[in-house]
């Protein structure tokens, strides 16, 4: 029988999400964040790309554009106003102390409690059998690894010159969307979940990209499917799992 899902912690006031693409929080993590800037709590979004190489129809230079244009404007439907790029090629995020390098220097600089970021394993959530992309893996396990460098002065010391920020050891959690190995979760209503709908739809260039379907029904079904079947292990309560991992 699969364990209950636990509620994900309230007792923080800031959160950073890094993820890999424009839309992937919106797969996976914008209902949660809904809900949590209603309650006042600041999140920020980290792309480490543009998602340039995401449309095959359409020229990476353009594309890169467009992408960014809707991450902001999807990322303004839950009730985030920050939402910033690391430029990074997309499709081959080299992992690596590079990678980590920019992540610390922006946790640093955002000093977040909470960490967000998505799956950083092989698999997906709802079928063992089909395979991540190296950009999630990568982003993901990066996000874990500079959650501990962030506190430690020793590590990128050139960041923490007279006028840029110090160590920060506050980061207290780092939860992971799509992962298959949930253990949280956090509830989400009616609204949250509407604007969360919105927020996927936005992505109105990439998602026309996939398929003939119209982007709102697409999200409408995505979003609605996903925290049903979460339910089921959150006591009945429509939900957004998250692996939590504490620090």
């Amino acid at each position: 029988m699969t364990e209950p899902l636990a509620p994900m912690p309230t007792d923080w006031r800031r959160a950073l999400a890094v993820v890999a693409h424009p839309d992937d929080l919106e797969y996976g993590a914008a209902a949660a964040v809904a809900e949590w800037t209603d309650a006042g709590r600041e999140v920020a979004y980290l792309l480490v790309t543009r998602g340039e190489a995401g449309i095959d129809t359409m020229p990476p230079e353009e594309s890169a554009r467009v992408r960014a244009a809707e991450q902001c404007a999807s990322a303004a439907l839950v009730g985030v106003e920050s939402v910033t790029f690391l430029d990074h090629k997309d499709g081959v995020i080299e992992g690596g102390v590079g990678l980590r390098r920019d992540l610390t220097a922006a946790i640093r600089a955002h000093r977040p409690e909470l960490l967000i970021t998505l799956n950083h394993h092989d698999t997906w959530a709802w079928d063992g059998r089909v395979w991540n992309t190296p950009d999630h893996r990568v982003v993901g396990r990066a996000v874990l690894d500079a959650a501990a460098d962030a506190g430690n002065r020793w590590v990128f010391p050139e960041q923490l010159g007279q006028d840029g920020p110090g160590p920060w050891d506050g980061v207290r959690w780092v939860a992971v969307a799509g992962s298959p190995e949930a253990t949280h979760a956090q509830a989400v209503g009616e609204p949250a979940l509407e604007r969360a709908i919105a927020s996927l739809a936005e992505h109105r260039a990439y998602l026309t990209a996939l398929g003939d379907q119209e982007p709102v029904a697409y999200a409408r079904e995505l979003h609605t499917t996903m925290a049903d079947e979460a339910a089921a292990r959150f006591g009945g309560r429509r939900c957004v799992p998250f692996e939590l991992f504490t620090r």
